[in-house]
């Protein structure tokens, strides 16, 4: 059966898009360090199912024993594994033109910078939603969002359920917060260019063991700034691979014998709160993901029962997950005019 023009018509929205799909999870990820970091690391993993589960070693077994001739071991049954239970989350943006808009720009006379703007739109929106949620506590949206840094390592470290685990009672399930004002007496009260370097220091030094510690610092522009003035020329190293290609303002941080990838988050609109550094430990973050939501296009395009348009949604289901809590903190300087 011969296809009607309006048809036809949603069938080109929907190959426009399918043609771009294909780059969304780059241009999402592409914009924000944390999430090109986890790509760059291989830390996008699909699940499948109603819950996304992840794996925890949270305890030891107890049963290490010295011993010579016939001395007795200790076998001790042990558990030694319980699962952080996640709730995927979804977005959508919404892709629309008007029937109207598409026809008036057909044949010799189209326009095709209508259609790429709407799209090009679309997928701005869905690159700051993406960063808000990931800079916030997952409240938004009655709950329904992705939950973001605020919620994964949160200033208050004691209190409320995270992956369906209570903080208050088990300490093992907490990250670290480090207020300038308080936690560094014999450094300063206030993150300053004399005092940065320091800080992070006595923080890696903390939260570290072995190989692992923080691998990302993300600072708000206030930090950065004091770090970039605690180094000079000779000293500073700037990232010009990986995240420093890609357009962010970042250095190396080398110290306590550790390194870091440090990134300003800040500038217009930015969603990263003020005066705040946070250490990741990227090898226990992950983006888990439905296979069919991506963020990629979602079905065909649909026209409304009631309007002559054209509707096609690009999205993601999914969730940002920690199987560690052990190596990310907070760093934050409560009265900066302390």
């Amino acid at each position: 059966m011969a296809l009607t023009s309006v048809e036809k018509n949603q069938e080109i929205l929907s190959l426009a898009l399918e043609d771009r799909s294909s780059g969304y999870q780059d241009l999402v990820s592409n914009s924000d360090a944390l999430l090109h970091v986890l790509k760059s690391k291989g830390k996008f993993k699909e699940y499948s199912g109603p819950r996304i589960r992840e794996r925890l070693l949270y305890t030891k077994t107890g049963s290490a024993v010295w011993y010579n001739g016939y001395g007795f071991l200790n076998p001790v049954p042990a558990e030694l594994f319980n699962d952080a239970e996640y709730t995927p989350k979804m977005v959508a943006v919404a892709v629309v033109l008007s029937n109207e808009e598409i026809l008036n720009n057909e044949g010799e006379a189209q326009l095709m910078d209508v259609m790429e703007s709407h799209i090009a739109a679309a997928e701005s929106e869905l690159e700051d939603e993406v960063d808000i949620s990931l800079h916030g506590n997952g409240t938004r949206f009655g709950g329904r969002e992705l939950g973001g840094l605020q919620l994964a390592v949160p200033t208050v470290v004691n209190s409320g359920v995270y992956a369906g685990i209570d903080r208050a009672a088990n300490a093992v399930w907490r990250t670290s917060v480090f207020d300038a004002n308080s936690a560094f007496p014999t450094i300063g009260t206030q993150v300053t260019a004399t005092t940065i370097r320091p800080m992070l220091n006595s923080i890696m030094t903390q939260r570290s063991r072995g190989k692992q510690s923080a691998d990302l610092l993300l600072m708000s522009p206030e930090h950065y700034a004091a770090y970039d003035a605690a180094t000079v020329a000779i000293q500073r190293i700037n990232d010009v691979s990986g995240l420093g290609k890609l357009g962010f303002q970042s250095m190396k941080y080398f110290g306590a014998g550790r390194t870091a990838e440090i990134v300003q988050e800040g500038g217009i609109g930015s969603n990263m709160p003020a005066n705040t550094t946070y250490g990741l430990d990227t090898d226990n973050l992950w983006i888990r993901y439905h296979p069919e939501r991506n963020f990629n296009k979602i079905g065909k395009a649909m026209m409304p029962i009631n309007q002559d348009a054209v509707v096609q949604y690009i999205g993601f289901m999914g969730e940002l997950t920690m199987t560690n809590p052990l190596f990310q903190w907070k760093l934050i300087d409560s009265n900066p005019s302390a």
